[in-house]
């Protein structure tokens, strides 16, 4: 092979590591930065065992990162001797990590390389980052020994400024308290932003549970001067119908969550599979004038689409909206959205989750409310 078409073959393999990296880079930010990030950091990091503190920092680096990389690959400087290397060790990594999550949760979701723009399963990223590590070790082999220039400022200032803009795109936003969720632990008022539709409010009086009623008699004709007075029984408090009560974190956001039959959303104002299941929801209510009454907890993500959320779904519900990360946490890490769930009594009966195996079911949700 001649020094052309080596010089070619080089540049054509920079070419497209370096698209791969950006585009890496640009997916972790979409659709918007702050969002994304956190998502990543909730759902990626975070269950590594990186603090909340950490993660903040580490996501923004390693985006900022793989932007750096990307520019530095298509440049001469310390290509060979530092930019390459640098490039595989991240790859290792990755793969590594990705390896760890098959053998610990197999196969299945969407790893995050590409973020939601382009979901890949752990071991589809796998296979990507072995393809890219041998590509990188062709082109290594391609460059000649002393083709590297020597001007270790570029490398400094590019990697500065990359990192630098992600930080600037996304910037950390600092919790004010601890949105460790626990139940019956009230939530933060900073952290829940009130519904513009009230919740229901529960129109039976408080019960006066195992009080004694008394009546007084007055005096009668038969040489009685004292009032007799009447005891009843002790009034015995009624049961409620299903499985026994139980606390939950959704009574909360909402009062009467765990009182009765209930329908708990967890729904992105934006997301179209969230919208699609709350209008089925819309469809079971008017079908069954005992339908649960469904309460939302939205994502602070595009929460000016809330009003086109309801038109869509066809009814308003009762709903709070929830910082991106707090959300993420009642939700779970290792789940994806719509999130619904089922309760009774504050029981969860049926969960749903994601779009694929676990997704929201209008048929089994309805066969569920039609047990006793």
């Amino acid at each position: 092979m001649n020094t052309a078409t080596k010089q070619n073959i080089s540049y054509v393999l920079r070419g497209l590591v370096a698209f791969l990296f950006l585009l890496s880079a640009v997916a972790k930010m979409y659709p918007s930065p702050y969002f994304a990030i956190s998502t990543f950091e909730m759902k990626q990091l975070v269950p590594l065992g990186f603090s909340e503190g950490i993660a903040v920092y580490l996501s923004r680096t390693l985006i900022g990162a793989e932007i750096a990389l990307g520019l530095l690959l298509l440049q001469p400087h310390y290509l060979k001797r530092v930019v390459i290397p640098a490039t595989v060790a991240l790859l290792v990594v990755f793969i590594i990590h990705l390896l760890i999550t098959i053998a610990g949760g197999g196969n299945s979701g969407n790893c995050g390389c590409f973020g939601t723009l382009l979901p890949m399963t752990p071991l589809e990223s796998v296979y990507k980052n072995v393809v890219t590590v041998a590509l990188l070790v062709w082109l290594y082999k391609l460059l000649p020994s002393g083709s590297d220039r020597n001007n270790f400022f570029i490398l400094t200032t590019v990697l500065f400024a990359s990192v630098l803009s992600v930080f600037m795109l996304a910037p950390i936003k600092l919790q004010s308290s601890d949105t460790t969720f626990d139940v019956g632990a009230p939530i933060p008022e900073e952290m829940a932003t009130d519904s513009l539709v009230s919740p229901a409010v529960d129109s039976v009086a408080p019960a006066t549970e195992n009080a004694a009623t008394t009546t007084a008699i007055a005096p009668s004709e038969n040489k009685t001067d004292h009032a007799k007075v009447e005891t009843t029984a002790p009034v015995k408090a009624e049961v409620p119908a299903g499985p026994a009560p139980k606390k939950t974190v959704y009574s909360n956001f909402f009062a009467n969550a765990d009182k009765g039959k209930k329908i708990i959303a967890l729904f992105v104002p934006g997301c179209e599979h969230c919208r699609d299941a709350a209008k089925q929801m819309t469809e079971l209510k008017k079908k069954s004038k005992d339908f649960p009454e469904l309460q939302i907890i939205f994502m602070d993500e595009e929460a000016e689409k809330i009003p086109e959320f309801f038109d869509y779904a066809g009814a308003k519900y009762p709903y709070k909206i929830l910082d991106i990360v707090s959300f993420w946490k009642l939700l779970g890490n290792n789940k994806d959205t719509p999130g619904v769930l089922y309760l009774w009594n504050g029981n969860v009966i049926k969960e749903w989750q994601g779009i694929e195996g676990e997704k929201f079911n209008p048929a089994a949700l309805s066969k569920e409310l039609n047990k006793k």
